[in-house]
């Protein structure tokens, strides 16, 4: 009976949230028949035959994406709360896919197969990496790890502390949306603008505790000193806190030059310090592990002080 207390109790949503971050540990993502692959091709589905290219459009098919699921999600969580919690957290989780895919741009880089770390890290960003150079590679990666580690870790994170399963499940798809449809691009300008949006919202407050994780477990006064300087010149409003916020708790410096689509494209500078070495790949995964567990503690913080 005390068990049964504790997972209805005060600290169900923490127990819920550790228990789904040991299932991405231990399985990682699902191999086969991962539900956002399905997610994926019904939403490509849905935009086909929607996109007239207006904004009306568009939020008709982000709705008809999403709130479906949601809805179905709010309906099955009071049969088994505590069940249906650690399944869609941890479906909604990426914390493991984003350590493997950044160690496997790092290891090839340590050890100087630049073309293979080339190849890897362009399977995780979106500008060219063709002609980038080690350092070039290691920036690239670091950006992307500190990045993701809010849409793939702690916005999940926050809705889910917020909503519960069905929460971290409108935050995970309404991030894939964006990623498919959040580009400025004459097909998506419009048709997208509402999941470039929205994602945009959600984001705002995940993005900024983030960036204060990030901030509280490296160097901090740079942190905070790149957060409240670099940030404002981001294009991104959400992106902007964290990368600044996490490239100085490393002491690296990020931004500068890159080449999208065949254009270079001069980015503000993010974080302070040298450029960096394959090493500081480590160190950001380490830094994304660590903040996980900060947000992990705060749950049971605050799960203790309701008991």
């Amino acid at each position: 009976m005390a068990e049964l207390n504790l997972l209805a109790g005060p600290y169900a949503m923490p127990l819920a949230a550790l228990a789904a971050v040991l299932l991405d540990r231990l399985f990682g993502e699902v191999r086969r028949f991962h539900p956002l692959v399905g997610f994926g091709a019904l939403a490509a589905a849905i935009e086909k035959r929607l996109n007239r290219r207006t904004i009306a459009g568009g939020v008709l098919g982000w709705a008809l994406a999403v709130l479906p699921w949601v809805a179905l999600a709010l309906a099955l969580r009071p049969l088994a709360p505590f069940a249906v919690d650690v399944l869609l957290f941890y479906f909604s989780l990426g914390a493991r896919s984003l350590c493997e895919h950044a160690e496997a741009v790092a290891r090839p880089l340590r050890e100087g197969r630049l073309d293979e770390a080339r190849q890897r890290v362009g399977w995780i960003v979106s500008r060219d990496t063709a002609a980038l150079d080690e350092s070039g590679v290691a920036k690239a990666g670091v950006e992307s790890v500190l990045e993701n580690g809010n849409d793939a870790i702690f916005g999940a994170l926050f809705w889910f502390a917020l909503l519960g399963g069905p929460g971290a499940l409108l935050f995970r798809l309404a991030n894939t949306l964006d990623a498919m449809w959040g580009y400025r691009t004459e097909r998506y300008n419009l048709y997208g603008r509402w999941a470039a949006r929205f994602d945009d919202a959600l984001n705002w407050l995940p993005a900024r505790l983030t960036a204060l994780s990030y901030a509280l477990l490296g160097r901090w006064r740079d942190a905070l000193a790149c957060w409240r300087t670099q940030a404002p010149g981001w294009e991104s409003p959400n992106a902007g806190p964290v990368m600044a916020a996490g490239a100085g708790s490393l002491g690296v410096q990020c931004g500068g030059a890159a080449i999208y689509h065949g254009r270079e494209e001069i980015r503000p500078p993010l974080g302070c310090g040298p450029a960096p070495v394959a090493a500081d790949l480590g160190r950001a995964i380490t830094l994304i592990r660590r903040s996980l567990w900060l947000w992990l503690a705060v749950l049971f913080l605050i799960g203790a002080l309701h008991a």
